[in-house]
């Protein structure tokens, strides 16, 4: 008698004895979700400007921001498949002072409000641009639309959220791509562009909004949360978190590596980062190229509508329609993956459970200020992604230290060489940083 193949541990929503290429297909979703936070409104702000402002300078910012994000996401989700729990669960554990975890949620939870007035603000703009309608109640429609996308999340499950959002994804990708085939880079401009350089206070300024933008501290904090929702453990799971009251988190048992669902999973999971941020990257990039060659130079193009004026004079009505259309689904996608982090954020270190509709109407109020006070929405965009960027270093030096820890992975705890360059990526993204308050601050 034939022997019966042992069951899989994946999900039951796979298909009985599917190929290689439709299981593969079915366990791809939380990279492209959590990749949508590289594309909200505040990149699209951040990379217009800098393409308008200094041309092809700032290439090389976008790509090595662009590398940074896939070690970065791929080691976030690891973290939640291999423990089943999410960063700031893992870290809400770890941090004994309670004062230590309300510090900590505080710095990230202003993250995430930064976050969201990008992403507001950003959608306010977009439906300024197509219809008329006044920022004030542009932001309104923004966050009640948030508000029934969110509700998928909350009554139908990760899979049904995952697919609103990734079709959203479609359009802006389709939306932010349409001008460069219409008005094609200098490709030797372009190349040059990859020589690291600066040009300014200004430009340092606008490289670290665009790398606030690219590597997203919510994005993290989601990621991790993604993956444990779309892959929960079995209930004899390989991993368990250090319990709050533990006095030695060095001693929690480790996962053990005798179930391959770790592996199949992690092994899924570098396909999805390495697909979502291809497609991140490239429209990033798209935005800067099309700035540089098509609005630098052009009085106005500093802002998201004098780019979109530039556009419609310049590239006709289409392509800036598209243009507009891509920000409203920037806006609306990225504002919900922004609220479902920071729920994440303040359940897990906190172990405060909000409901997700209820916290998505009470940050909706900042960007609302904002915009009824009438300031620059495009500089509230950049300087939220500013905002964005100095948070990193608290999502991402824990999150390598974590990832490289055997009683936290276990096996699949990070090699040298990845622990490595997460070290790289932390010194830099800081290193930057302080450079940007040295620079501000003296003038220079």
């Amino acid at each position: 008698m034939p022997k019966t193949a042992p069951p899989t541990s994946l999900p039951s929503a796979a298909t009985p004895a599917p190929r290689a290429g439709r299981r593969l297909i079915w366990l791809l979703g939380p990279a492209l979700v959590a990749g949508v936070a590289y594309l909200d409104p505040g990149n699209v702000a951040a990379n217009m400007t800098a393409g308008a402002a200094f041309g092809y300078l700032l290439v090389w910012v976008v790509v090595l921001g662009n590398l940074m994000a896939w070690l970065i996401q791929y080691l976030s989700a690891k973290l939640g498949i291999v423990t089943g729990r999410s960063l700031p669960e893992v870290l809400g554990d770890r941090i004994r002072s309670r004062w230590g975890r309300r510090a900590y949620w505080l710095q990230a939870e202003l993250v995430a409000m930064a976050t969201d007035v990008a992403e507001v603000i950003g959608g306010a703009v977009a439906l300024n641009l197509l219809f008329g309608i006044p920022l004030l109640w542009g932001g309104v429609i923004t966050g009640v639309v948030s508000m029934i996308v969110l509700s998928v999340q909350t009554r139908r499950g990760a899979r049904a959220f995952e697919t609103v959002v990734i079709t959203m994804l479609i359009v802006i990708v389709i939306g932010f791509c349409a001008g460069i085939v219409a008005s094609p880079p200098d490709a030797a401009a372009t190349v040059g562009g990859l020589v690291p350089q600066f040009a300014g206070t200004e430009s340092v300024l606008l490289a670290a909004s665009i790398l606030g933008a690219t590597v997203m501290p919510h994005a993290i904090y989601a990621h991790s949360s993604l993956v444990r929702d779309r892959f929960p453990l079995p209930a004899s799971g390989p991993a368990e978190a250090v319990p709050a009251s533990a006095s030695a988190p060095e001693a929690s048992p480790a996962p053990t590596a005798t179930d391959g669902r770790e592996r199949r999973l992690l092994r899924a999971t570098r396909w999805d980062v390495t697909i979502a941020l291809l497609i991140a990257g490239s429209v990033n990039l798209v935005m800067l190229l099309l700035a540089a060659s098509s609005l630098a130079g052009v009085p106005g193009t500093d802002s998201l509508e004098g780019a979109y004026a530039a556009l419609h004079d310049g590239l006709g009505p289409v392509i800036a329609t598209l243009f507009a259309v891509g920000l409203l689904a920037s806006g609306l996608a990225s504002t919900s993956v922004g609220a479902y982090a920071g729920s994440e954020i303040m359940s897990g270190l906190l172990r405060i459970r909000v409901p997700l509709l209820t916290r998505r109407l009470v940050t909706l109020v900042p960007a609302l200020v904002i915009l009824g006070l009438g300031i620059d929405p495009t500089l509230a965009l950049v300087l939220s992604q500013v905002v964005l960027s100095f948070g990193i270093p608290f999502a991402l030096v824990p999150l390598v230290w974590l990832t490289a820890r055997r009683d936290v992975l276990g096996a699949f705890r990070n090699r040298i060489l990845t622990t490595a360059g997460g070290i790289a990526a932390s010194v830099f993204l800081v290193t930057l940083n302080v450079v940007l308050i040295w620079l501000t601050v003296t003038g220079g």
